[in-house]
């Protein structure tokens, strides 16, 4: 679908054709992502939790590293946390070394969770980006960059 067929007009700035342009696209690629992660019972910010925490490569991450690395900042992530501790995709504990912090791990059940959705997530970042060439991709990828720098 075109800009011109979205907002059924052509006398629109292009400022704000750029940014209604992401908008949209944004929230169509995230209808997407929770379709995919529905069966799981998953929200993209817990299946963003689960990759940072496999990121981590068996150490356990603090709360304020989990935020840090979050996509969506605005997430509660001790919410987040005691969500995926209910279904016992992370376990929890006490920094050793400080013990006003909590560490956070990925269980066994978590990464053989993320096992099982990397091939549907793969497939969805592939048919998200079908149209657009290699080059394209790292243009996209230099502009967004641009707007948020």
């Amino acid at each position: 679908m075109t800009f011109e067929e979205l907002v059924k007009s052509k006398e629109v700035d292009v400022r704000k054709r750029a940014v209604i342009s992401i908008v949209y696209t944004q929230n169509i690629l995230g209808d997407k992502l929770n379709e995919m992660l529905k069966p799981y019972d998953l929200s993209p910010e817990q299946f963003n939790v689960l990759r940072i925490l496999r990121g981590n490569k068996g150490k356990p991450a603090n709360m304020s590293t989990i935020q840090e690395r979050m996509i969506a900042k605005t997430s509660n992530t001790t919410r987040l946390i005691d969500k995926l501790l209910a279904k016992d995709l992370v376990s929890r504990q006490v920094c050793p070394n400080n013990r006003r912090k909590m560490e956070v791990n990925i269980t066994d059940k978590g990464l053989s969770l993320l096992l099982e959705i990397d091939p549907k997530m793969n497939k969805h970042e592939e048919s998200s980006t079908r149209n657009l060439t290699q080059k394209e991709l790292e243009q996209l990828i230099d502009l967004l960059d641009k707007i948020r720098n």
